[in-house]
Protein backbone atom coordinates (compact mmCIF):
# COMPACT_ATOMS: atom_id res chain seq x y z
CA UNK A 1 0.00 0.00 0.00
CA UNK A 2 1.43 3.31 -0.97
CA UNK A 3 1.01 6.29 0.95
CA UNK A 4 -1.93 8.41 -0.61
CA UNK A 5 -4.10 11.24 1.30
CA UNK A 6 -6.56 9.19 3.90
CA UNK A 7 -3.99 7.21 4.35
CA UNK A 8 -2.70 6.52 8.13
CA UNK A 9 1.79 6.34 8.14
CA UNK A 10 3.22 5.24 10.76
CA UNK A 11 7.39 6.00 10.14
CA UNK A 12 10.55 6.76 12.78
CA UNK A 13 12.27 9.83 12.07
CA UNK A 14 15.13 12.26 12.52
CA UNK A 15 15.27 16.01 11.49
CA UNK A 16 18.52 17.70 11.55
CA UNK A 17 19.39 21.37 11.63
CA UNK A 18 22.01 21.96 8.80
CA UNK A 19 24.62 21.87 10.94
CA UNK A 20 23.56 18.15 11.44
CA UNK A 21 22.60 18.77 14.91
CA UNK A 22 19.67 16.49 15.61
CA UNK A 23 16.47 18.44 16.60
CA UNK A 24 13.74 15.97 17.39
CA UNK A 25 13.66 12.37 16.72
CA UNK A 26 11.97 8.81 17.24
CA UNK A 27 14.39 7.15 18.12
CA UNK A 28 13.96 5.23 21.12
CA UNK A 29 10.19 6.16 21.16
CA UNK A 30 6.81 4.56 19.86
CA UNK A 31 6.88 5.91 15.42
CA UNK A 32 4.97 8.69 14.93
CA UNK A 33 1.77 8.07 13.42
CA UNK A 34 -0.22 10.65 11.20
CA UNK A 35 -2.92 10.86 8.57
CA UNK A 36 -1.38 11.61 5.03
CA UNK A 37 -2.71 15.18 3.94
CA UNK A 38 -4.43 16.12 6.93
CA UNK A 39 -1.68 18.41 7.59
CA UNK A 40 -0.53 16.40 10.70
CA UNK A 41 2.90 17.20 9.47
CA UNK A 42 5.32 20.20 7.96
CA UNK A 43 3.57 20.19 4.12
CA UNK A 44 7.07 19.38 2.54
CA UNK A 45 7.39 16.08 4.38
CA UNK A 46 4.08 15.26 3.51
CA UNK A 47 4.62 15.75 -0.18
CA UNK A 48 8.10 14.04 -0.05
CA UNK A 49 6.71 11.22 1.27
CA UNK A 50 3.31 10.87 -1.38
CA UNK A 51 3.54 7.34 -3.01
CA UNK A 52 6.46 5.71 -0.61
CA UNK A 53 5.45 2.91 0.95
CA UNK A 54 6.29 0.21 4.02
CA UNK A 55 10.23 0.09 4.46
CA UNK A 56 11.04 3.00 1.99
CA UNK A 57 13.51 5.07 3.66
CA UNK A 58 13.50 8.71 2.65
CA UNK A 59 16.08 11.75 3.34
CA UNK A 60 14.45 15.38 2.50
CA UNK A 61 15.34 18.72 2.76
CA UNK A 62 12.56 20.89 3.35
CA UNK A 63 12.72 24.76 2.67
CA UNK A 64 11.24 27.00 5.40
CA UNK A 65 8.18 28.11 2.81
CA UNK A 66 7.12 24.37 3.44
CA UNK A 67 8.25 24.06 6.39
CA UNK A 68 7.63 26.45 9.76
CA UNK A 69 7.76 29.12 7.04
CA UNK A 70 10.26 32.28 7.10
CA UNK A 71 11.60 33.74 9.81
CA UNK A 72 9.33 36.74 10.37
CA UNK A 73 10.58 39.90 11.99
CA UNK A 74 7.08 41.34 12.77
CA UNK A 75 6.65 38.49 15.14
CA UNK A 76 9.25 39.96 18.03
CA UNK A 77 7.81 42.34 20.19
CA UNK A 78 8.61 44.28 23.13
CA UNK A 79 5.85 43.98 25.85
CA UNK A 80 5.33 46.01 29.46
CA UNK A 81 6.18 43.43 32.42
CA UNK A 82 2.99 44.38 33.69
CA UNK A 83 0.91 42.22 31.30
CA UNK A 84 2.32 39.15 32.91
CA UNK A 85 0.73 37.56 35.62
CA UNK A 86 4.15 36.61 37.36
CA UNK A 87 6.83 38.97 35.92
CA UNK A 88 9.49 37.39 38.30
CA UNK A 89 8.84 34.76 36.46
CA UNK A 90 10.20 35.95 32.98
CA UNK A 91 13.37 35.28 32.45
CA UNK A 92 15.63 34.99 29.02
CA UNK A 93 14.67 31.26 27.41
CA UNK A 94 11.26 30.82 29.20
CA UNK A 95 8.09 29.99 27.27
CA UNK A 96 4.86 30.95 27.41
CA UNK A 97 1.72 30.68 25.46
CA UNK A 98 0.08 33.80 23.74
CA UNK A 99 -2.89 33.92 22.50
CA UNK A 100 -3.06 35.74 18.77
CA UNK A 101 -5.45 36.54 15.95
CA UNK A 102 -4.40 33.57 14.27
CA UNK A 103 -4.64 31.05 17.69
CA UNK A 104 -2.36 29.78 20.08
CA UNK A 105 1.62 30.26 19.63
CA UNK A 106 4.58 29.71 21.60
CA UNK A 107 6.55 32.43 22.68
CA UNK A 108 10.24 32.93 23.72
CA UNK A 109 11.58 35.39 26.02
CA UNK A 110 14.38 36.79 24.12
CA UNK A 111 15.33 39.80 26.73
CA UNK A 112 14.42 41.49 29.62
CA UNK A 113 14.94 44.76 31.55
CA UNK A 114 13.72 46.52 34.34
CA UNK A 115 10.00 47.40 32.41
CA UNK A 116 9.87 45.24 29.66
CA UNK A 117 10.50 42.07 27.90
CA UNK A 118 11.02 41.57 24.12
CA UNK A 119 9.42 38.09 23.08
CA UNK A 120 9.45 36.20 19.50
CA UNK A 121 6.07 34.61 18.53
CA UNK A 122 8.16 33.08 15.32
CA UNK A 123 8.20 29.30 15.65
CA UNK A 124 11.91 27.88 16.90
CA UNK A 125 12.51 26.26 13.39
CA UNK A 126 11.11 29.18 11.29
CA UNK A 127 13.36 30.47 8.64
CA UNK A 128 15.44 26.73 9.15
CA UNK A 129 15.88 24.34 6.51
CA UNK A 130 14.73 20.91 7.76
CA UNK A 131 16.29 17.63 7.05
CA UNK A 132 14.75 14.81 7.54
CA UNK A 133 15.52 10.83 7.69
CA UNK A 134 12.68 8.62 8.08
CA UNK A 135 11.68 5.19 7.74
CA UNK A 136 8.11 3.93 7.09
CA UNK A 137 6.96 1.63 9.14
CA UNK A 138 3.81 0.93 7.64
CA UNK A 139 0.90 2.53 5.74
CA UNK A 140 -3.08 1.45 6.18
CA UNK A 141 -6.75 2.54 5.59
CA UNK A 142 -7.90 5.61 8.09
CA UNK A 143 -10.64 4.29 10.14
CA UNK A 144 -13.91 6.15 9.84
CA UNK A 145 -13.24 8.05 13.26
CA UNK A 146 -9.45 8.94 12.30
CA UNK A 147 -10.89 10.62 9.18
CA UNK A 148 -13.92 12.31 11.55
CA UNK A 149 -11.40 13.43 13.62
CA UNK A 150 -8.31 14.62 11.30
CA UNK A 151 -5.80 12.80 12.80
CA UNK A 152 -4.07 9.39 13.47
CA UNK A 153 -5.18 7.39 16.62
CA UNK A 154 -2.36 5.41 17.03
CA UNK A 155 0.68 4.51 19.55
CA UNK A 156 2.72 7.93 18.17
CA UNK A 157 -0.22 9.49 17.21
CA UNK A 158 -3.47 11.23 19.14
CA UNK A 159 -4.62 8.72 21.63
CA UNK A 160 -8.24 9.05 23.08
Amino acid sequence: MTITKNKVVIMHYTLKDDDGQVVDSSEGRDPLAYLHGARNIVVGLENALEGKAAGDKVSVVVAPAEGYGDYNDDLKQEVPLAQFDDASQVQVGAQFHAQTPQGVVVATVLSVDNDNAVIDMNHALAGKNLNFDVEIIEVRDATEEELQHGHAHAPGGHQH
